[in-house]
């Protein structure tokens, strides 16, 4: 037979969990709550009073209960209650049934709060030194719960992972102008031209982009090659030279060894030449009137906590550097 609910009092928790009982009615989760105090205190008066309500409330909630179940929970004693087997076995799965509850309660709360849960960045751009190291380091120290998963990939994937939620954020050379993503600069740097070190230039302190004329650019097909080989072929077409371009699909580090063999000649952004590559040398360019400008990239539909907090971390460092 359903049974309607006992009125509650004001303080009394009065949500619903939605499980059946063999009669089929809905049991109130303070049902469960109550029973899990009594069985506690092993006395109705202590356990009304641990939970702030009152003990005629407690009494009818555990006798429904049992009603509903069919079994008897509690022995009613003058002084007191005492488990039966029935209640015993009972109490030990609904006490862990809320365990389950508030944990699932407690770490949903924290991905909302951005303390857990997983950040997918896709990096297209030097991350040894720099902004982006210093980005992702911060951020690794402010919210160490959450997972960040770095992907390398090609820049001209970075709005289709974006959109797709394969990525949650996206970091370009340039600006990657589409209505269907938010992008935001972060930072700048200048260019500079990797070459051998044994290189009839590398003996002077900077170069020229006529002094290039004849160089064969290794470009890489991933990462930022496709800026750098727009740029590359701008710049010396401006000059009325043509551009010799070889288009490699390899990683960076490989790039420097080819280059390092005396292959050719790359442009790359001042962080990266604050790695050591045995053989290479890193030059400005002296006539270069732009540095490399780095965006982020991201979905407007993305509610991820844990990229909201990373974009606020971004900007505050955006503002702190001073520009090129």
């Amino acid at each position: 037979m359903r049974r309607s609910r006992a009125r509650t009092s004001p303080g009394e928790e009065k949500s619903f969990l939605p499980i059946s009982s063999p009669l089929g009615s809905r049991i109130p989760l303070a049902s469960f709550i109550q029973t899990l105090a009594v069985a506690e205190h092993l006395n109705f008066r202590h356990a009304a009073n641990a939970l702030g309500v009152s003990q005629s409330s407690v009494s009818t909630r555990v006798k429904m209960l049992e009603q509903d179940l069919g079994i008897l929970l509690f022995e009613r004693r003058p002084r007191g209650v005492r488990l039966t087997e029935a209640g015993r076995q009972f109490v030990e799965e609904i006490a862990a049934g809320i365990g389950h509850l508030d944990h699932a309660i407690k770490t949903v709360g924290a991905v909302v709060q951005g303390e857990t849960g997983q950040l997918r960045m896709g990096l297209h751009a030097p991350v040894a030194f720099g902004f982006l190291a210093d980005l992702r380091r911060r951020y690794r120290q402010t919210w160490p719960g959450v997972d960040l998963i770095t992907v390398e990939g090609r820049s001209s994937q970075a709005i289709r992972q974006v959109l797709d939620g394969s990525l949650d954020i996206a970091f370009v050379l340039g600006r990657l102008d589409t209505p269907q993503c938010h992008t935001r600069e972060l930072w700048r740097e200048p260019m500079v031209i990797a070459l051998p070190e044994d290189h009839p230039l590398a003996s002077g302190e900077s170069v020229a982009w006529s002094d290039l004329s004849g160089e064969t650019f290794l470009v890489r097909y991933g990462g930022a090659g496709p800026q750098v080989h727009e740029h590359v072929v701008r710049r010396m077409t401006e000059r009325d030279i043509s551009p010799l371009v070889r288009r490699c699909d390899v990683e960076r580090d490989t790039l420097m060894h080819m280059i390092a063999e005396g292959e050719g000649v790359t442009l790359t952004c001042a962080s990266a030449g604050r790695v050591a590559f045995p053989g290479v040398r890193f030059m400005a360019v002296a006539d270069e009137p732009e540095p490399a400008r780095y965006s982020a990239i991201w979905s407007p539909h993305n509610h991820n906590p844990a990229l909201r907090d990373l974009l606020d971390l971004a900007g505050k460092m955006s503002r702190s550097i001073r520009p090129v």
